[in-house]
């Protein structure tokens, strides 16, 4: 019986030890995003006022990798680890849904000033006031867990 607590242990601390590459990407992410001030409160705001260019310079940048990227998994036809083919699903043609949650996602970000993925880089960055984003954030996504039944999809 020890034999095999022993033998499920290291196993699950090899494939524990498997994220390590994604820690420190993670972690270099967050670094940038730190350093190259995207996560300021002041340049989020500059940007919903429509008062600076950096904050609508890095996200039409992000568009535009992101967009390119996705054309050279199409076109090279790269796979998964598992050798599956990556699929890229078709565009939702709901664009009331999709205008909703955009307005819902743009009032979060507005008001609390940040969005969802630099919150961890903040708060590893020591910022107190973060918290309070944070349990915003799992406030909604418990509630939209609760209510996804009764949404529209």
């Amino acid at each position: 019986m020890q034999a095999v607590a022993n033998v499920n242990r290291e196993s699950q601390e090899r494939s524990l030890l498997a994220y390590w590459p994604f820690l420190l990407l993670g972690t270099f992410f967050g670094f940038v995003l730190i350093r190259s001030e995207v996560v300021s409160w002041y340049h989020i705001q500059e940007m919903f006022r429509f008062q600076s260019f950096h904050m609508y310079g890095v996200i039409g940048s992000a568009v535009i990798v992101g967009a390119i990227s996705t054309w050279l998994i199409k076109r090279s036809g790269i796979r998964t680890i598992d050798g599956q083919d990556i699929v890229v699903p078709a565009k939702d043609r709901r664009l009331p849904h999709l205008v909703l949650g955009g307005v819902i996602f743009g009032l979060g970000w507005g008001l609390g000033g940040a969005c969802p993925g630099p919150v961890y880089a903040l708060m590893g960055s020591g910022f107190p006031g973060v918290l309070v984003l944070f349990l915003g954030m799992l406030v909604g996504t418990f509630a939209y867990g609760v209510l996804q039944s009764r949404l529209p999809h």
